[in-house]
């Protein structure tokens, strides 16, 4: 008998989604082991963000079915999203709140034990106590990015999903980011999704790396093997052969 700590995280089976007759995702099947960081590519309009979404349980499938931790999304979701969080630069969090504020209010959400002491400890973790009792719209775009952070690994989540978790950032602090992701993921054996455009992110992070386009999953594998099957030096060049059709030929 299979033990529930050894089924996938994250589970879609032939999944659909349509919108005004639209296929934003069109039958797509795949399943992340837990622990693994996985990397989501795709040109804008691919599928990722409606993927994410489903995910997430903020949007129903047309069709097929997506479980997360063993739940069916999105009818069963309020069981796991206490273990799953998110993480994105595009998303902002009320500005006129202290970071300490915010913090304390995504605590409740996610029903921490101990919200002070959580907060206390990822403050130090990632440099944020002598940010904790500013105004977070007074903060740079590398401090909100570490706020932002914060936020995400309040729950400890068994299940992260990123969007561009280092989007304009300068080299440094994007490293910095990275650094305690991977040592997160590590020591808490988290599932991690990544859709990110930085494909030298993708290559240092993830284990696995799956292609998205016009809704369609058109590779998966890992960064290595994808680099040998298509003859290319980066991930760049993979998904630019991806991304303009030369998958075909570039892959034989």
């Amino acid at each position: 008998m299979t033990l529930a700590t050894d089924s996938p995280a994250i589970e879609f089976d032939r999944v659909t989604k349509l919108y005004k007759g639209a296929r934003a995702v069109d039958g797509i099947s795949f399943s992340l082991r837990r622990g693994a960081i996985t990397g989501l590519l795709g040109g804008n309009g691919a599928g990722k963000t409606t993927t994410i979404a489903m995910i997430m349980g903020l949007v129903t499938p047309t069709s097929g079915t997506v479980r997360v931790l063993g739940a069916l999304m999105p009818r069963e979701r309020y069981r796991v999203l206490h273990r799953m969080n998110f993480e994105s630069p595009y998303v902002d969090v009320p500005m006129r709140l202290t970071v300490r504020q915010n913090l304390s209010v995504f605590a409740q959400l996610y029903g921490v034990a101990d919200p002070a002491a959580r907060i206390a400890e990822l403050a130090a973790e990632l440099d944020l106590a002598d940010l904790l009792d500013r105004p977070t719209g007074k903060l740079s775009a590398g401090q909100k990015t570490r706020v932002s952070l914060a936020k995400a690994l309040l729950n400890t989540p068994e299940v992260l999903l990123l969007d561009e978790p280092t989007a304009s950032l300068d080299p440094d602090t994007a490293d910095w980011v990275r650094t305690r992701l991977e040592a997160f993921c590590r020591d808490r054996r988290a599932t991690v999704l990544l859709a990110s455009h930085n494909m030298n992110e993708v290559e240092r992070l993830c284990e696995r790396v799956i292609i998205m386009k016009r809704g369609r999953i058109e590779d998966d594998d890992t960064p290595q093997r994808l680099l040998q099957r298509y003859g290319r030096e980066t991930l760049e060049e993979v998904f630019l052969d991806v991304a303009r059709g030369r998958q075909r030929e570039a892959a034989q």
